[in-house]
């Protein structure tokens, strides 16, 4: 279902849905077949270590070596292989990336305060200690991906980050990828792919400990491996398919929108591409300028299939409907093109990422241009959570310290609290204080 039954009742006669997805169906990786596949993968490599990693490595990308991990070299010497002008575009996107994670990770502060006289309490960011990052590099390298996870990790000083990417049907690994990887400062590089990569890293299997948190995006095995893997160690978001979403009125470019609901659709069939609109007649020459589109670009076979089964387009009444509507939807990527663009940008709440007026595009971020990161919620997880961020790797211990003068504004309201709950050891660990106090 496009809505939810809530939103639909309650905006009923103030909308109209233009394109309907094909498929009645949301666009998640929960297939069966996916979930028994990646369960008996882990539960092999788990008891076989190594040895079932290379086996999958072997049968599943054709790896024919023995020694999966690039040696420090060979990293740096991955950008000779490029193209000048790819080098360049590679490394601005780590340095604007970085950029913003600094900027974040600086107005995250410890800080200490005393709740009352006696009692002081604060919290300090500490990183987490090793991180597994996963760079994908299938039919279309996510050459970015480095500078989202790796970079930001970095950024957030975590001592130790790992990376696994599949090798390319030479058996070599990406050069771009590899590039990215080391401007973004990757600590270690394997050439692994799939479920077999995640495991390796969770378990320890690759010279390493056992990281304690997998990142990146993936295929639908790779998020159900992050899935059940979680627990065993954290890991950023459940992310995927890739989604747009477009809120625009009668001002916006009807070959920008079109254009940009493409440009994700293209991501996998399977990708959901979103149009809500004030204006009707937008809406439906954004739907006519799509399929124009669609045949002279050269994704067609994937995007097309994308838009036709799983985009849709929807008229709203208001800017007030059209607001809830597109909350409702939760977004992993809203753009909004709009002759009022700060009156969205107040109002909504429920999205990854926004990208702001008709300037802006989800190709920015994508290619790490905007400094902002791609590894955003999917599937309504925008309602809940937040993206990958410096944040994501710190965690905020907090901690107490308390004075003798203090004690009796803690113990005795304690004392009373535990009695009252019959749990005698805390209240003798309140008591005991209170009479050392007293003495």
């Amino acid at each position: 279902m496009l809505y939810t039954p809530r939103v639909l009742d309650a905006l009923n006669g103030s909308f109209r849905i233009l394109k309907s997805p094909a498929v009645d169906a949301p666009a998640a990786q929960r297939d069966p077949k996916v979930i028994a596949t990646v369960s008996e993968m882990l539960s092999t490599i788990e008891r076989d270590g190594l040895d079932a990693v290379l086996r999958y490595a072997a049968d599943l990308d054709g790896w024919d070596g023995s020694d999966v991990t690039l040696t420090a070299d060979r990293i740096a010497r991955s950008g000779d292989a490029l193209p000048a002008g790819l080098r360049e575009a590679i490394e601005l996107g780590a340095e604007r990336t970085r950029a913003f994670a600094d900027a974040q990770r600086s107005r995250l502060t410890d800080f200490e305060t005393e709740l009352v006289d006696g009692l002081a309490v604060g919290h300090r960011y500490v990183p987490v200690g090793r991180v597994g990052a996963y760079l994908p590099a299938g039919k279309f390298p996510l050459t970015a991906s480095a500078f989202m996870t790796v970079n930001v990790a970095k950024a957030a000083g975590v001592p130790t980050v790992a990376g696994c990417t599949p090798p390319g049907p030479d058996g070599r690994p990406n050069a771009a990828v590899v590039h990215a990887a080391h401007v973004s400062g990757i600590d270690r590089l394997h050439v692994l792919g799939g479920v077999q990569a995640l495991a390796a890293m969770a378990f320890g299997l690759l010279d390493d400990a056992p990281v304690d948190m997998l990142v990146g995006a993936g295929n639908a095995y790779v998020a159900e491996a992050k899935r059940q893997l979680f627990g065993t160690v954290a890991i950023d978001l459940l992310a995927g398919p890739s989604e747009v979403a477009v809120l625009a009125d009668e001002t916006a470019d009807v070959t920008l929108v079109a254009a940009d609901l493409l440009g994700q659709a293209e991501h996998g069939a399977n990708s959901p591409a979103a149009l809500v609109t004030t204006s009707e007649d937008l809406g439906r020459e954004v739907i006519a300028e799509v399929e124009r589109q669609l045949k002279t670009l050269g994704t067609r076979d994937i995007a097309g299939p994308a838009w036709h089964d799983f985009g849709s387009v929807t008229w709203a009444a208001d800017r007030e409907t059209a607001a809830t509507l597109m909350d409702d939807l939760a977004p992993e990527h809203l753009e909004v093109m709009t002759s009022d663009d700060d009156f969205y940008h107040r109002r909504l709440t429920n999205y990854g990422s926004v990208f702001l007026g008709r300037w802006s595009t989800v190709a920015y971020s994508d290619k790490g241009m905007a400094g902002t990161n791609h590894v955003l919620p999917t599937a309504g997880g925008a309602k809940h959570s937040a993206g990958l961020s410096v944040s994501r790797f710190l965690k905020p211990l907090t901690y107490q310290r308390v004075s003798r003068d203090a004690t009796p504004q803690l113990a005795n309201a304690v004392d009373v609290i535990s009695a009252s709950e019959g749990m005698d050891a805390h209240r003798a660990t309140a008591a005991l204080r209170l009479d050392a106090y007293q003495d």
